[in-house]
């Protein structure tokens, strides 16, 4: 079964996700945005949120983090709870 780690900012509305991807792009630290801006409580750890298999995020999030590039921020991704900025840390196969 894969497993994967990823980090997420999470906020209410596009335009907000937008310029802080723009933010990190431009040097801005990715934990210390999540800390400062993320709804989600993962926020007060760097927007991370561990390890996790497939069906366990919401299908969008899963998405993402089991079929996209690492080393890239993603986003913005909308699901029920907002849109996330998703930077996955680790992937398994």
């Amino acid at each position: 079964m894969s497993t994967a780690s990823a980090r997420h900012i999470l906020v209410e509305t596009e335009e907000a996700c937008t310029a802080l991807k723009k933010e990190i792009e431009g040097g801005a630290d990715f934990a210390e945005l999540a800390a400062e801006h993320s709804t989600c409580p993962s926020g007060q750890r760097g927007g991370a949120l561990g390890s996790f298999e497939p069906g366990q995020m919401v299908a969008e999030f899963d998405e993402v983090v089991f079929g996209a590039e690492l080393g890239k921020i993603h986003g913005p991704i909308k699901t029920q709870f907002g849109y996330h900025l998703i930077d996955i840390t680790e992937r398994s196969d």
